[in-house]
């Protein structure tokens, strides 16, 4: 059990430096460096439903479209680390940008194999290759680690504006796939998604001044190895499968109920309550709850979703989800930046990056046993999975960290 040292606990503001949202924009190149990122990061959550949409409609299996979609999820997972490490190593701007190229060119050759009637083995072999995708928020939170290094206020309010930002990206991600696809085509999700990656990730980049510097290999040991680093992977991992179980079990109690197209609605409400409490949680003190505390919540907070389905309305399902999704975002944050302080200074992406490939694990592990749940005892029934993943979580923290 690592020991509690004064660096893991949430540090006070001294009242010297100011914590807000414009402190953190009034920074020179913040605006523009956060510009481009927001522009990359909102195909992160327009990929998938776009592949799904994209394959399910042209080659009419839902079955295909989802183990490809897998694929390139776990081909992201142990991917994600190592590109990481090469971006420590030689900095943001000489790795992410030629692998962002590659992973356009994944969605590109994704799209023409379907497009073409190609067969199914290389609707995986393309997927694969959008594994190269950078971990674009990891980039973004080493820019404020890196620019507010002595101010650790400051910092807690970025990465509370970060985590805003990924549910952000995945709330509006798929409205937007779906709407593009319906619209226009069914490729126009995964082109536009391609064009915009692309085109955020060079804005993003061409922001050198705010660039961390890179760092040469050091004696510095793996991520894994620094105290309290593992125990925090392994509540990524629980804490991605509330995520991935809770999507699956609500299309399902959705459907049950024949409303299956409302569940999209529905989880979009999940998304938008911890935006709303990431930026909430942002503009107050760190001196706010451990990271203990917020799995706490978030445990007491996901029986809701259980409690609310046996009622048998979308419509309070929906309600539950709003309030639960509200202790996720700090959770997160609280977790993220733990992650920043534990990890040494010339791992800081690829500590990041192995959180990330904890939370993609989770989500698969999850939707899998969500998805268990569902055919074998009932939708209801299922949503007792999210709130016992959260149980694990909080169990985790509470006997392996002291944060």
């Amino acid at each position: 059990m690592p020991q509690q040292t004064t660096e893991d606990h949430p540090i006070r503001s001294s009242g010297r430096t100011s914590t807000g949202y414009r402190r953190l924009f009034a920074l020179p190149g913040a605006r523009a460096f956060t510009a481009g990122n927001l522009l990359a990061r909102l195909p992160m959550g327009m990929f998938s439903v776009s592949a799904v949409v994209m394959i399910a409609g042209t080659r009419g299996s839902y079955a295909l479209a989802g183990a490809v979609t897998a694929t390139g999820l776990t081909a992201t997972a142990v991917a994600g680390p190592w590109l990481a490490r090469l971006v420590d190593r030689h900095g943001q701007a000489r790795i992410a940008l030629p692998a962002t190229v590659v992973s356009a060119l994944g969605s590109l050759a994704l799209l023409l194999c379907v497009r073409h009637g190609a067969p199914d083995w290389t609707l995986f072999a393309a997927y694969a290759g959008t594994a190269a995708t950078p971990n674009i928020g990891g980039l973004s939170r080493a820019r404020w680690a890196h620019l507010l290094r002595d101010e650790p206020g400051a910092l807690h309010t970025a990465n509370a504006f970060e985590q805003a930002a990924d549910e952000l990206c995945f709330m509006l991600g798929p409205v937007l796939a779906s709407f593009l696809a319906g619209a226009l085509f069914p490729e126009a999700g995964t082109l536009v998604g391609a064009v915009l990656l692309l085109a955020g990730m060079v804005l993003f980049t061409a922001q050198r001044a705010t660039e961390p510097p890179p760092r040469a290999r050091s004696k510095a040991t793996s991520p894994l190895r620094s105290p309290g680093v593992p125990a925090l992977l392994v509540c990524f991992v629980a804490t991605g499968a509330v995520f991935g179980s809770t999507e699956v079990v609500t299309i399902a109690y959705a459907d049950s109920l024949g409303q299956r197209a409302a569940a999209g609605a529905v989880l979009a409400l999940q998304a938008a309550g911890s935006c709303a409490a990431g930026l909430a949680y942002g503009a107050l003190k760190p001196a706010g709850p451990r990271l203990r505390r917020c799995l706490a919540a978030m445990a007491v907070l996901m029986t809701l979703p259980w409690a609310a389905a046996g009622t048998g309305s979308l419509v309070v399902l929906a309600g539950a989800l709003l309030v639960a999704g509200m202790a996720t975002a700090p959770t997160m944050v609280t977790a993220m930046t733990l992650v920043q302080r534990r990890t040494p200074a010339d791992r800081l992406n690829e500590g990041m990056s192995l959180m990330v490939t904890g939370l993609l694990t989770g989500i698969a592990c999850g939707s899998a046993t969500g998805g268990w749940a569902t055919e074998y005892l009932s939708p209801v029934a299922a949503f007792a999975v999210p709130a016992a993943a959260a149980a694990l979580a909080l169990l985790i923290g509470s006997v392996s960290t002291r944060a």
